[in-house]
Protein backbone atom coordinates (compact mmCIF):
# COMPACT_ATOMS: atom_id res chain seq x y z
CA UNK A 1 0.00 0.00 0.00
CA UNK A 2 3.03 2.25 -0.17
CA UNK A 3 5.47 3.98 2.11
CA UNK A 4 2.99 6.59 3.39
CA UNK A 5 0.62 3.87 4.61
CA UNK A 6 3.48 2.03 6.34
CA UNK A 7 4.65 5.24 8.02
CA UNK A 8 1.14 6.00 9.26
CA UNK A 9 0.75 2.44 10.52
CA UNK A 10 4.05 2.61 12.39
CA UNK A 11 3.05 5.93 13.97
CA UNK A 12 -0.33 4.53 14.96
CA UNK A 13 1.17 1.44 16.60
CA UNK A 14 3.75 3.57 18.44
CA UNK A 15 0.96 5.79 19.79
CA UNK A 16 -1.05 2.75 20.90
CA UNK A 17 2.03 1.28 22.60
CA UNK A 18 2.62 4.51 24.55
CA UNK A 19 -1.05 4.62 25.50
CA UNK A 20 -0.91 1.03 26.75
CA UNK A 21 2.16 1.79 28.87
CA UNK A 22 0.49 4.89 30.30
CA UNK A 23 -2.51 2.75 31.27
CA UNK A 24 -0.22 0.16 32.87
CA UNK A 25 1.57 2.78 34.93
CA UNK A 26 -1.65 4.42 36.07
CA UNK A 27 -2.94 0.97 37.01
CA UNK A 28 0.06 0.54 39.30
CA UNK A 29 -0.45 4.02 40.74
CA UNK A 30 -4.02 2.99 41.55
CA UNK A 31 -2.74 -0.13 43.34
CA UNK A 32 -0.42 2.00 45.49
CA UNK A 33 -3.16 4.54 46.23
CA UNK A 34 -5.69 1.85 47.22
CA UNK A 35 -3.04 0.15 49.34
CA UNK A 36 -2.39 3.32 51.36
CA UNK A 37 -5.80 5.01 51.39
CA UNK A 38 -8.52 2.54 50.41
CA UNK A 39 -10.69 2.19 47.28
CA UNK A 40 -13.07 5.12 47.86
CA UNK A 41 -11.91 8.24 45.98
CA UNK A 42 -14.13 10.44 48.17
CA UNK A 43 -11.95 9.64 51.18
CA UNK A 44 -8.68 9.02 49.29
CA UNK A 45 -7.30 12.24 47.75
CA UNK A 46 -4.35 10.42 46.20
CA UNK A 47 -6.71 8.11 44.34
CA UNK A 48 -8.82 11.08 43.19
CA UNK A 49 -5.76 12.74 41.66
CA UNK A 50 -4.70 9.53 39.90
CA UNK A 51 -8.19 9.24 38.44
CA UNK A 52 -7.76 12.76 37.07
CA UNK A 53 -4.44 11.72 35.52
CA UNK A 54 -6.18 8.71 33.98
CA UNK A 55 -8.69 11.01 32.37
CA UNK A 56 -5.86 13.16 30.99
CA UNK A 57 -4.48 10.19 29.02
CA UNK A 58 -7.97 9.08 27.92
CA UNK A 59 -7.97 5.92 30.02
CA UNK A 60 -11.54 4.56 29.88
CA UNK A 61 -13.57 4.84 33.07
CA UNK A 62 -14.22 1.09 32.97
CA UNK A 63 -10.46 0.43 33.05
CA UNK A 64 -10.03 2.69 36.07
CA UNK A 65 -12.90 1.04 37.95
CA UNK A 66 -11.54 -2.39 37.08
CA UNK A 67 -8.07 -1.44 38.39
CA UNK A 68 -9.58 -0.19 41.66
CA UNK A 69 -11.58 -3.41 42.04
CA UNK A 70 -8.52 -5.59 41.35
CA UNK A 71 -6.48 -3.62 43.86
CA UNK A 72 -9.24 -4.02 46.45
CA UNK A 73 -9.74 -7.74 45.85
CA UNK A 74 -6.13 -8.87 46.12
CA UNK A 75 -3.18 -8.45 48.46
CA UNK A 76 -1.14 -5.50 47.19
CA UNK A 77 1.24 -5.38 50.13
CA UNK A 78 4.16 -6.58 47.99
CA UNK A 79 4.14 -3.47 45.77
CA UNK A 80 6.60 -0.74 46.69
CA UNK A 81 7.94 2.53 45.36
CA UNK A 82 11.69 2.59 44.72
CA UNK A 83 14.02 5.29 43.40
CA UNK A 84 17.30 4.39 41.71
CA UNK A 85 20.13 6.86 41.15
CA UNK A 86 22.96 6.92 38.66
CA UNK A 87 24.81 8.67 35.90
CA UNK A 88 23.89 8.59 32.22
CA UNK A 89 26.60 9.02 29.57
CA UNK A 90 28.64 12.24 29.83
CA UNK A 91 28.07 12.52 33.57
CA UNK A 92 24.37 13.42 33.49
CA UNK A 93 22.73 12.64 36.87
CA UNK A 94 19.55 10.57 36.63
CA UNK A 95 16.82 9.54 39.08
CA UNK A 96 14.57 6.62 38.09
CA UNK A 97 11.26 6.39 39.95
CA UNK A 98 9.71 2.90 39.95
CA UNK A 99 6.76 0.95 41.31
CA UNK A 100 7.47 -2.75 41.55
CA UNK A 101 6.48 -6.03 43.16
CA UNK A 102 9.90 -7.49 42.35
CA UNK A 103 12.80 -5.13 43.22
CA UNK A 104 15.38 -7.75 42.20
CA UNK A 105 13.99 -7.78 38.65
CA UNK A 106 13.66 -4.01 38.52
CA UNK A 107 17.15 -3.14 39.75
CA UNK A 108 18.63 -5.64 37.28
CA UNK A 109 16.78 -3.92 34.41
CA UNK A 110 17.79 -0.42 35.54
CA UNK A 111 21.43 -1.49 35.90
CA UNK A 112 21.30 -2.94 32.39
CA UNK A 113 19.99 0.32 30.88
CA UNK A 114 22.77 2.32 32.54
CA UNK A 115 25.44 -0.22 31.58
CA UNK A 116 24.45 -0.53 27.91
CA UNK A 117 24.57 3.25 27.55
CA UNK A 118 27.99 3.37 29.27
CA UNK A 119 26.49 5.00 32.30
CA UNK A 120 26.53 3.68 35.86
CA UNK A 121 23.97 2.80 38.53
CA UNK A 122 24.88 4.60 41.75
CA UNK A 123 24.10 4.23 45.43
CA UNK A 124 21.38 5.98 47.45
CA UNK A 125 22.24 9.66 47.75
CA UNK A 126 24.79 9.68 44.94
CA UNK A 127 22.80 12.11 42.77
CA UNK A 128 19.57 12.88 44.65
CA UNK A 129 21.22 15.90 46.34
CA UNK A 130 21.18 17.58 42.90
CA UNK A 131 17.36 17.51 42.79
CA UNK A 132 14.50 19.05 44.78
CA UNK A 133 11.09 17.47 45.26
CA UNK A 134 8.33 19.57 43.73
CA UNK A 135 4.64 19.18 42.91
CA UNK A 136 2.97 20.34 39.71
CA UNK A 137 -0.67 20.76 38.72
CA UNK A 138 -1.97 21.31 35.20
CA UNK A 139 -5.31 23.12 35.15
CA UNK A 140 -7.68 24.34 32.45
CA UNK A 141 -7.07 27.96 31.53
CA UNK A 142 -10.80 28.61 30.95
CA UNK A 143 -11.52 32.21 31.95
CA UNK A 144 -9.02 32.23 34.81
CA UNK A 145 -6.76 35.25 35.21
CA UNK A 146 -3.13 34.44 35.93
CA UNK A 147 -2.51 37.37 38.30
CA UNK A 148 -5.72 36.76 40.26
CA UNK A 149 -4.96 33.06 40.49
CA UNK A 150 -1.45 33.74 41.75
CA UNK A 151 -2.74 36.00 44.54
CA UNK A 152 -5.45 33.52 45.49
CA UNK A 153 -3.17 30.48 45.67
CA UNK A 154 0.03 31.90 47.10
CA UNK A 155 -1.11 31.09 50.65
CA UNK A 156 -1.46 27.44 49.67
CA UNK A 157 2.16 27.04 48.59
CA UNK A 158 2.21 28.35 45.02
CA UNK A 159 5.81 28.95 43.96
CA UNK A 160 5.38 29.45 40.23
CA UNK A 161 2.60 29.61 37.65
CA UNK A 162 3.08 29.50 33.87
CA UNK A 163 0.74 29.44 30.91
CA UNK A 164 1.03 26.63 28.36
CA UNK A 165 -0.51 28.48 25.42
CA UNK A 166 -0.52 25.45 23.12
CA UNK A 167 -2.71 23.36 25.44
CA UNK A 168 -4.52 26.32 27.08
CA UNK A 169 -3.40 25.21 30.53
CA UNK A 170 -1.82 26.83 33.57
CA UNK A 171 1.03 24.87 35.13
CA UNK A 172 1.31 25.43 38.88
CA UNK A 173 4.38 24.47 40.87
CA UNK A 174 4.61 24.06 44.65
CA UNK A 175 7.01 22.55 47.14
CA UNK A 176 6.59 18.80 47.60
CA UNK A 177 5.23 19.35 51.12
CA UNK A 178 2.47 21.65 49.80
CA UNK A 179 1.01 19.08 47.39
CA UNK A 180 -1.96 18.33 49.63
CA UNK A 181 -2.62 21.99 50.43
CA UNK A 182 -2.71 22.97 46.76
CA UNK A 183 -4.80 19.94 45.75
CA UNK A 184 -7.38 20.85 48.39
CA UNK A 185 -7.39 24.54 47.42
CA UNK A 186 -8.00 23.76 43.75
CA UNK A 187 -10.71 21.24 44.61
CA UNK A 188 -12.51 23.70 46.90
CA UNK A 189 -12.56 26.27 44.10
CA UNK A 190 -13.91 23.75 41.57
CA UNK A 191 -10.85 24.32 39.37
CA UNK A 192 -10.46 21.44 36.94
CA UNK A 193 -7.12 19.68 37.53
CA UNK A 194 -6.14 17.92 34.31
CA UNK A 195 -3.04 16.28 35.72
CA UNK A 196 -0.94 16.41 38.87
CA UNK A 197 2.37 14.88 39.86
CA UNK A 198 5.13 14.90 42.43
CA UNK A 199 8.40 15.37 40.59
CA UNK A 200 12.14 15.82 41.08
CA UNK A 201 13.41 19.15 39.76
CA UNK A 202 17.17 19.61 39.13
CA UNK A 203 18.86 22.42 41.05
CA UNK A 204 21.31 22.99 38.17
CA UNK A 205 21.32 22.02 34.48
CA UNK A 206 23.97 20.54 32.22
CA UNK A 207 24.72 21.54 28.62
CA UNK A 208 25.76 18.86 26.11
CA UNK A 209 26.38 18.75 22.38
CA UNK A 210 23.50 17.60 20.21
CA UNK A 211 25.11 14.20 19.65
CA UNK A 212 25.82 13.68 23.35
CA UNK A 213 22.27 14.71 24.23
CA UNK A 214 20.89 12.12 21.82
CA UNK A 215 22.86 9.39 23.60
CA UNK A 216 21.46 10.41 26.99
CA UNK A 217 17.88 10.70 25.73
CA UNK A 218 18.13 7.29 24.00
CA UNK A 219 18.94 5.69 27.36
CA UNK A 220 16.13 7.59 29.10
CA UNK A 221 13.62 6.53 26.43
CA UNK A 222 14.50 2.86 26.98
CA UNK A 223 14.01 3.28 30.72
CA UNK A 224 10.67 5.02 30.25
CA UNK A 225 9.45 2.08 28.15
CA UNK A 226 9.96 -0.29 31.12
CA UNK A 227 6.64 -1.14 32.80
CA UNK A 228 8.18 -0.78 36.27
CA UNK A 229 9.37 2.78 35.60
CA UNK A 230 7.05 5.61 36.59
CA UNK A 231 9.30 8.54 35.60
CA UNK A 232 12.92 9.39 34.79
CA UNK A 233 14.44 12.71 35.90
CA UNK A 234 17.69 14.31 34.68
CA UNK A 235 19.34 17.72 34.54
CA UNK A 236 19.82 18.17 30.81
CA UNK A 237 19.34 21.82 29.88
Amino acid sequence: MGRIFETRKATMFKRYAKMAKAFTKIGRDIVMAVKTGGPNPDSNPRLRLIMQNAKAVNMPKANVESAIKRASDKDTSNYEEVIYEGYAPHGVPVLVECTTNNPTRTVASIRMYFSRAEGALGTNGSVSFMFERKAIFKIDQNNLNKDDLELELIDFGLEEINLDEEHKQFIIQTAFTDFGNMAAALEERNINVIESAKIFSPTTTKELSEEQEKEVLAMIEKMEDDDDVVAVYHNLA
